[in-house]
């Protein structure tokens, strides 16, 4: 009883100690809120590069992929099809992305993906990362008239087809009127319109500009009716322009040179204001900026938007390769908050990418660059892997097989480094305070020697005494982890309030949005970090009166009382 009332009568009134309880609080404290906060940066950075990788990959070794695919895809599910959820193959690509802007052409560095848009979704989160609701349900490449999600007056939110006929309609409008001016150059007056102009509007430049004519209902990519884009042409097609071939045109005598393009139906003429190229869903960085406006507020300004063409540059599949440019249509946004994706990735259909790369072959069908597999919940990824490779090596077969962890490895594993270093580097701050416990109890010693020979006289035992400064260090420790715990557990919860008082303070941002692509700090409590916090938090303290201890429990009643 004696041991327990000397260790609270200590802690109560020997201030000393406090500084000893502040150390260890605040290297709680700190530990609490670095972890949190790493936690949630690694969880943030797990989600978004799993979102749009399987869980395991089959990468072809070269560009021009591999075929037979269908029956890899079968002998994997002979060899682990319990743990198999879904499957899916796409092509991968390095291209050159080029957007239309300001009449200059801007280059970007992309990978294109081709994906199936039936079955991609069902082994990634792709599909819960872009900007159209619709596309979050199903994704297809198809623009849509309206409702694309971004902020309040943003390009993105009035993007599609309406943007995409009001934009073309204004270049046709413009193109006549240049050419009208050039024509007023030429001759000196102003030439009369011509009724029979493709796009039947006023010019916007005029000053008496009246409304424009309604635009015809737009058609989608997929609709039967839509005129087919280039390519080798349907049967029927191929049928009239032979027989037009035949006809013989002497422009010199007044023959029409244009007179075979004039003879086919109006509705195999490609029209930008009804119909779309290709689709292709760009990485948000892609085609946008992220910095600040003149208000200081941060702002996406795009270099083009759902409706806009662009124009993608990529080697063909042939030996050697030689470089194949298409046109395609942006048709959404791809936003994973992850700057090595959305900068960098471009997806399009997978049967298309594939005709243009000539990945096709009459005997062996298409040739894709990856097999992609989601595991069922609960799967071992790792023995998954494993028993793939020992399947099918590397070194007989035209891929290699590796999780999503493997293809992250390095930035996994420099978040984690990050993470331990951190975590011991702090912990030091809990071994500062240690040492200022041992000096304080090793002052109490020398302070306290007549105390102990008293005790020691009266019949207390060496392990009696010691017991008190162990108590007396365990109830340092309890005090000082238990308060840190509490107050990093507070600075977590409102981090982002106190980041925005400090930026109030001090004038400067604590978390760029422009550089992390995060509107909040994200944090993570992780109950087994916190109870290793602040279980290694007393046994510093433990340890620490250790010595101090059986100091006093080795001094001998009659040498510490023979100067008293």
């Amino acid at each position: 009883m004696y041991k327990l009332m000397l260790c609270l009568r200590y802690l109560k009134t020997r201030w000393i100690a406090l500084a000893s309880i502040i150390s260890v609080t605040l290297g709680v404290a700190t530990m609490v809120v670095v972890n949190a906060v790493m936690s949630g940066f690694s969880h943030e950075m797990h989600v978004r590069l799993h979102g749009i990788l399987s869980d395991v990959v089959m990468e072809s070794h070269s560009l021009d992929g591999f075929y037979q695919w269908e029956k890899h895809m079968a002998a994997v599910r002979d060899v682990a099809g319990d743990d198999i959820e879904n499957m899916t193959v796409t092509v991968h690509v390095p291209a050159m992305l080029n957007l239309r802007v300001r009449d200059q052409w801007l280059p970007r560095q992309v990978t294109v993906i081709g994906i199936d848009d039936e079955t991609y979704n069902n082994v990634s989160d792709f599909s819960k990362y872009l900007k159209h609701p619709t596309n979050r349900q199903q994704v297809d490449f198809n623009l849509k008239e309206k409702g694309y999600e971004g902020p309040v007056n943003s390009p993105l939110v009035e993007s599609g087809w309406e943007y995409r006929r009001e934009k073309i309609a204004y270049q046709k409008e413009l193109e006549a009127e240049m050419r009208r001016f050039e024509t007023m150059h030429q001759q000196g007056h102003m030439p009369p319109r011509n009724p029979n102009e493709i796009a039947p509007l006023d010019s916007p430049l005029a000053d008496n500009a009246s409304q424009p004519a309604p635009l015809v209902t737009p058609k989608f990519a997929d609709d039967p009716d839509a005129p087919p884009l280039p390519g080798a042409p349907p049967a029927d097609l191929a049928e009239r322009m032979a027989k037009q071939s035949n006809k013989q045109v002497d422009p010199n005598n007044g023959g029409d040179p244009f007179a075979q393009r004039r003879d086919q139906p109006q509705s195999q003429t490609f029209d930008p204001m009804k119909h779309q190229a290709p689709g292709i869903i760009l990485g948000m960085a892609v085609a946008s900026i992220r910095q600040r406006d003149a208000e200081g507020q941060v702002k996406d300004f795009f270099l083009a938007v759902p409706g806009d063409d662009v124009r993608l540059t990529f080697p063909s599949a042939e030996s050697p390769p030689k470089a194949v440019s298409e046109t395609f249509t942006v048709v959404d946004f791809y936003e994973s908050k992850m700057n090595e994706y959305d900068s960098g990735f471009a997806f399009v259909p997978l049967s298309r990418l594939q005709s243009l790369r000539y990945m096709t072959h009459p005997e062996l069908g298409s040739a894709v660059s990856t097999i992609q597999i989601r595991l069922k919940p609960g799967a071992d990824l790792n023995q998954f892997t494993n028993n793939l490779r020992a399947a099918f090596p590397a070194e007989t077969h035209p891929f290699r097989i590796q999780s999503w962890k493997d293809m992250q490895g390095p930035l996994l594993a420099a978040v984690q480094m990050e993470k331990t270093i951190l975590n011991i580097l702090l912990f030091l701050i809990i071994g500062v305070a240690g040492f200022g416990i041992l000096a304080t109890f090793y002052m109490i010693v020398v302070e306290k020697t007549k105390d102990i020979g008293i005790l020691k006289s009266l019949g207390a035992s060496g392990g009696g005494i010691m017991s008190i400064f162990v108590g007396y260090g365990l109830s340092l420790g309890i005090v000082g982890s238990g308060v840190g715990c509490i107050l990093g557990l507070l600075f977590v919860w409102n981090i982002n309030h106190i980041a925005k008082l400090i930026e109030i303070i001090t004038g400067r941002e604590v978390f760029d949005p422009t550089i992390y692509y995060f509107q909040e700090i994200p944090t993570i409590v992780e109950p087994a970090a916190i109870a290793m916090v602040v279980f290694g938090a007393m046994l510093i303290a433990v340890l620490a009166s250790v010595l101090p201890a059986i100091r006093a429990a080795r001094l001998h009643p009659v040498e510490a009382l023979r100067y008293e």
